[in-house]
Order: C-alpha cells, then structure tokens, then sequence
C-alpha cells in the first residue's frame, strides 16, 4: 500500500513537544503516526499512535516494518522520545543511571535511524528532524549528563547530515530552550543522592520549573519542526522561540569567557551563601 500524503513518525507524541508536533504535521498535510511507551485510547487526535520502546531494538524493528508495511514508505521522522534529569551533581548519578540516559536520549535516536534510512535511501528520499535543545550546543550545570545526551545528538545529526546528503536525504536539529510542558514533572531522580548537594539541588529544582513554566509553548517548537521538514533547503539547525534564538548569538559571537561568567552568575554558583538568601 502507498499513500499519496507524505508519512511522518513522530517518536514521544504522546504529551508536549511530540504531540505539538504530531498535530502540526497533521494539520498540513503530512499522514502522521505517533509513538508512545504506553498509548492511550483517544478520539481527539488528529493522527494515529503506536507503541514504541526506543531502548529496545525489536520494538524499534517492529513499529518500521508495520509502518512500511501499511504505507510503503517513511518520509520525514521526527526524534522526540526522550527524558530529563533532574538538577543533581554529576557524580549523584550511578553509571547504570548514566547509561539508562543515553539509552533513551542518544542510542534512541541511533536505533530509530538505523531501522528508518534503509528505506529512505531506497525511495532516494527523506528528511530526518531530531530535538536537541540549546543545551547540545551550552554547558548546564548539575545536569551534565542530560546535556551531554544532546552534544552527543548534535554530533551525531551533523556528521549524518553530510554522510546522507548524496542519497536525497537531509538531517536538522531543531533546538529550544525552555519549554512549557509537563517535562519537568517526569525529571530521572539521582540514585546516588549525597547530603552535600541537598540545598543546591532543591534550588536549581525551583529554578528550573520557574523557567520551563514561563517557556515557550510547545506549538513553537512544532513550527520549527514544520520548517525543517518542507524547507527546499533545509538547514542543519533551527532554533525554536526567542530566547533559543538569543543564547545561539551569543554562544556564537560572545567571547567563552563572558558566557562562562554568564552562566556562573545565573546559576549563583560563585556567590557567597547563594542559595541561603
């Protein structure tokens, strides 16, 4: 079977970024098909959900093969399924909690474009958009190994962009800052918690829900996902929402010295007693 609309996969389409995304794509034109660990049985969407465990090859395997088999090809997908940490020092994180990261943030992703490009390269066309964050291209204190998820992604996505480029296919990064979802309410706890981090903790705890409560909608990310996906010619990165934007300037022009201090003070990782006041 072969659809005339262009098919989409959209990974973490159940909530947030994903569904935001799913909903757009829907909306202009593409035939859509979400994923979900768990999925739930809805009559609102506006495209179908399919289960999907990113950390398990035969899950990944499985879901390609049904789609192939019910549309004949893959178009555009969109990496979305992911999930944060919860702001901790480095070592408050066990390796085996380490790996549980990449596994779904980094190896995810890998998983998913290794079962999707075969076909793509056969239709001798494709596009692939993967969620990064401005945190693949910045330093976020106590939430190293979230970030280093996304500077793994951001690699990753510009060393396949030029391998894919001859075969039809494009890769973008698409890169918000905050945003406003439920992300925060499903943050990794550390497993190896110490008592010299619990003051600092709670605070960039408080912090961070602040900032994502205040972020930008999830619809703006999707629109950027749009971009990437039927731009004639795609760029390797597109930023989400003004602050994304405005940190990008800066990571490019800004001496590394003033962001650095830029990052310190807003963390208050120098002040004398900071997180007692």
């Amino acid at each position: 079977m072969k659809t005339n609309a262009s098919v989409a996969l959209v990974t973490g389409a159940s909530s947030g970024i994903g569904l935001a995304t799913a909903e757009r794509l829907a909306a202009a034109g593409y035939k859509v098909y979400g994923t979900s660990r768990r999925v739930a049985p809805s009559s609102k969407r506006s495209f179908e959900m399919l289960p999907l465990d990113v950390t398990r090859d035969e899950s990944v395997e499985a879901l390609v093969k049904e789609l192939i088999k019910r549309e004949g090809r893959i178009d555009l997908l969109v990496n979305n399924a992911g999930f944060g940490v919860a702001p901790a020092g480095a070592e408050e994180s066990s390796i085996d909690q380490a790996r549980a990261i990449f596994d779904t943030n980094f190896f995810g992703i890998v998983r998913m474009t290794r079962a999707v490009v075969p076909h793509m390269r056969r239709q001798g066309a494709g596009r692939i958009v993967n969620i990064s964050s401005v945190l693949g291209f910045l330093p976020m204190p106590y939430m190293a190994l979230y970030v280093a998820t996304k500077h793994a992604v951001e690699g990753y996505s510009q060393s396949l962009d030029h391998e894919l480029r001859t075969r039809g296919i494009r890769v973008s990064l698409v890169e918000p800052a905050y945003t406003s979802t439920k992300f925060e309410a499903n943050l990794l706890q550390p497993d190896a918690a110490l008592d010299e981090y619990n003051e600092i903790r709670a605070a960039l705890t408080q912090r961070v829900a602040k900032l994502v409560e205040t972020g930008d909608e999830p619809g703006v990310v999707a629109e950027a996902v749009l971009k990437a996906a039927s731009a004639s010619h795609p760029k390797l990165r597109y930023t989400a929402g003004g602050r994304a934007r405005q940190l990008q300037f800066l990571r490019r022009f800004a001496p590394a010295s003033l962001m650095d201090a830029g990052i310190r003070r807003d963390m208050r990782l120098d002040a004398a007693n900071a997180w007692e006041k």
